[in-house]
């Protein structure tokens, strides 16, 4: 039986990972700087033609102070959503209106934090203006997050706008600009985000104009002028090899024309262009690192790794496909067909189902691939399970870490033992 698909690239060899296990043993996520600086860069300049254009990385795809500062150092804001993400921002020097805080369900101390930062704040309810005010005061900048309800669909992994919890109706975000007019707000912006890991380039231009008809209308009607209109991230990575990445310049072209139309059209230029793009940012660039530990062969071929859906969620959470190379057996026959799994007592704990591999070994190296984003985020401790850690191969060829791997004591560092040794069942 032949591999069914082509096989995808692996910027290093079986020798590199081999001495970089010497000092740090699998699993462990590695992310690749110079693509990553090169993407960002190539995204910035394709919206060029937008002279306020801010590409706002959005954290929480790779929530690590290394890859947000060297992304800072390309252009990039911080798309932030809780207070941990705020004070990353923080910490790597990005400030004031390079921080979007979109939260939802959000707590006062949030706010606080956002408005202490300087930060352009997306309310994600009508009712979290009045909110915000009695908790932080309202800034001379505010935005609102559009949902259209069944005027547009979403996908697969964010839901469907009329049954996601995110963002105003069409009727209330008229009235909540109106409202924040009211109360003294000068300064507007306009947020949506209706999908995630989207392909189809034509669905962002789209939305650009449905959001540039909405600023159109709203600005006609409660008389104010928009400054930005923001529209979300959402652009989608070919998981599946083979496959050609999203046309970022054709996504680029059809919002400049329809910015043409409505925007300049109307009179309202000049307006600023935000995405808070995550995954195609840094997605292709990271890589999971593990190693087979057991072959077990029952009513189907299992291979055992050391890594597990706590080291990457996504194929349980939503049946997503990562490539899989097998170190060194490139170029053998796929001729075997195995479930990739880890060692949770959960039998979900599959990090691909029935699939065609070389024969495999206990010692084999095994590389995941597309793991740069809602890879290590999505990390979790149950079973026990310790946080693997994240390795940055530098542009000069120099591989650091950028955060160690969890220990025991990591794992027991939140539980109060001298409490426990005077506890009475």
């Amino acid at each position: 039986m032949k591999d069914l698909m082509p096989e995808k690239m692996v910027p290093f060899s079986k020798q590199q990972l081999e001495k970089i296990i010497t000092s740090c043993p699998t699993p462990f996520h590695i992310y690749i700087e110079k693509e990553m600086r090169e993407n960002c860069r190539n995204l910035i300049e394709t919206f060029a033609w937008n002279k306020g254009f801010k590409e706002y990385f959005a954290v929480k795809a790779l929530p690590n102070p290394f890859i947000m500062k060297l992304l800072k150092a390309e252009g990039c804001g911080a798309d932030c959503s809780s207070l941990a993400e705020l004070v990353l921002a923080e910490k790597v020097g990005i400030k004031g209106e390079d921080i979007m805080f979109s939260s939802n369900d959000t707590p006062a101390e949030e706010f606080k934090k956002a408005s202490e930062l300087g930060a352009i704040i997306n309310l994600d309810d009508i009712t979290h203006l009045p909110y915000l005010e009695k908790a932080a005061g309202l800034p001379d900048l505010i935005c609102f997050r559009y949902n259209p309800g069944n005027e547009k669909k979403g996908n697969a992994i964010i839901g469907q706008p009329l049954e996601a919890k995110f963002g105003l109706t069409r009727k209330q975000v008229f009235e909540a600009y109106t409202m924040a007019r009211d109360k003294g707000v000068r300064r507007f912006g306009l947020h949506t985000m209706l999908a995630s890991n989207e392909s189809n380039p034509h669905y962002f231009i789209e939305t650009a104009e449905m959001v540039f008809d909405l600023v159109a209308e709203i600005s006609g009607t409660a008389g104010i002028k928009f400054e930005f209109v923001n529209i979300g991230g959402g652009i989608g990575i070919p998981y599946l090899p083979g496959k050609p990445p999203v046309d970022i310049e054709a996504i680029s072209r059809g919002i400049e024309k329809k910015y043409a139309a409505i925007i300049t059209k109307n009179g309202l230029h000049p307006l600023k262009l935000f995405l808070e793009c995550g995954r195609v940012i840094t997605g292709p660039y990271g890589f999971l690192v593990s190693t087979v530990r057991h072959i077990k062969t029952t009513y189907k071929n299992f291979a055992g790794l050391d890594a597990s859906i706590a080291n990457l969620m996504r194929p349980a959470l939503y049946g997503s496909y990562h490539h899989i190379t097998v170190m060194g057996k490139e170029n053998l026959p796929h001729d075997h067909i195995y479930d990739i799994t880890g060692s949770l007592c959960e039998n979900n704990d599959k990090l691909a189902i029935d699939r065609q591999l070389p024969a495999l070994a206990p010692g084999d190296i095994i590389v995941i691939h597309d793991t740069g984003a809602h890879g290590h985020a999505m990390g979790f401790n149950y079973n026990g399970k310790l946080r693997s850690a994240e390795l940055l191969l530098r542009e000069n060829g120099e591989v650091v870490p950028i955060r160690r791997a969890e220990t025991v004591d990591d794992y027991f560092a939140t539980l109060d033992f001298k409490a426990l040794n005077v506890f009475t069942s």
